[in-house]
């Protein structure tokens, strides 16, 4: 996944694919690049919450801890607010890695668009 990301993006930071270099960093490790991460939060947005159509207006990340190469995380998504209007709703996201420490916290306000009649 990560070198699949960085073929799409051109993110080759060090960080994710030099050993040598982030063994000398605070984070020890190699670690998986910040949009896999919020990948999954945008799937669940396109794809289940709220569905098919739904694009991100805005969105605030917050990323206490990184993900390393080999966790397993697990997304989940709150919905805080629905537009009483307008097909638009604020969401609350975190992401935990597989010792239940959050590596992303943060929200989003979506807009679901509808097929035309």
């Amino acid at each position: 996944m990560v070198r699949g990301y960085a073929e799409i993006t051109g993110d080759y930071n060090p960080l994710h694919f030099d050993e040598d270099f982030t063994s000398r960093t605070k984070f020890g490790q190699l670690m998986a690049q910040g949009g896999i991460t919020t990948g999954l939060l945008h799937a669940m947005v396109a794809m289940d919450m709220p569905g098919p159509g739904t694009v991100f207006m805005n969105q605030r990340w917050d990323f206490p801890r990184p993900v390393y190469i080999g966790d397993t995380i697990r997304a989940k998504g709150t919905v805080k607010s629905v537009h009483p209007t307008r097909p638009i709703a604020e969401i609350e996201f975190s992401v935990k890695n597989q010792d239940g420490e959050t590596v992303l916290e943060g929200g989003a306000t979506v807009y679901q668009a509808e097929p035309r009649t």
